[in-house]
């Protein structure tokens, strides 16, 4: 009954040597581990450490102490300030992908816009516009362009009146009669076949329509004169 009690007793005693051999092997493991770890650690650290003292040799010049303390306080200082900027760029991003979708939509319209031009024509129109810009700019002089500007005035009014509607009409009238027209004269008229042709309502209507013409001309002609010449007065 004692041997079995001390048998016992040894089986549980090599029991808690197993059991802390093993605690002693995982604590040799675990400082093998830490040793490892610190070796690594310290190759890294030298590396680093070696690698910023070569860096940092060609801006020792220009950096000290007190500038990186300076810019450590600074950013403390501004957390608020970067935070709102971070939401800022974050808010801009956003912007970007809910507006992505219509720029590229906008982009697409624009390129079908002009390939619809294209096709119709108008940039081979520009193109020979510009031609067209150069032939005039070449056969004018500056005082030619100078003469312009100081007739611009007449010449647009000259175009007003003869774009309006009874204006138009008259010239298209006398277009059409122009083509209607086959003069055949002879050779030898005679004076008494100039009055009876003279005699017609027509020709009489005629006579009487550029008398008029160039009765009224002639009373334009004198008010502008006389407009110039007190304008002139009133210059000088």
């Amino acid at each position: 009954m004692e041997e079995k009690k001390i048998q016992s007793q040894i089986n549980e005693i090599n029991r808690k040597l197993d059991i802390v051999l093993e605690e002693i092997e995982l604590q040799r493991k675990h400082r093998r581990e830490i040793d490892d770890l610190k070796d690594d650690l310290m190759r890294v650290g030298n590396d680093l450490y070696a690698t910023a003292v070569t860096e940092l040799e060609d801006v020792h010049d220009y950096l000290e102490t007190g500038d990186i303390l300076h810019l450590g306080k600074k950013l403390l200082r501004n957390v608020k300030t970067m935070n709102k900027m971070f939401d800022q760029i974050e808010s801009a991003r956003d912007f970007l992908e809910d507006v992505s979708p219509l720029i590229r939509e906008s982009i697409i319209d624009i390129m079908n816009k002009l390939d619809e031009y294209d096709r119709k024509g108008y940039f081979q129109f520009i193109k020979q516009s510009e031609t067209i810009i150069e032939n005039v700019i070449t056969s004018f002089s500056p005082e030619d362009v100078k003469a312009l500007g100081d007739n611009i005035v007449t010449i647009l009014n000259t175009i007003k009146n003869l774009t309006q509607p009874d204006m138009l009409q008259a010239i298209n009238n006398a277009v059409s009669v122009y083509k209607k027209l086959d003069i055949e004269i002879e050779d030898d008229v005679s004076y008494f076949q100039l009055f009876k042709t003279m005699n017609t309502p027509e020709m009489r209507k005629g006579i009487a329509f550029g008398i008029k013409f160039l009765k009224s001309l002639a009373e334009t002609q004198t008010t502008n004169g006389k407009l110039t010449t007190v304008k002139k007065e009133q210059t000088n």
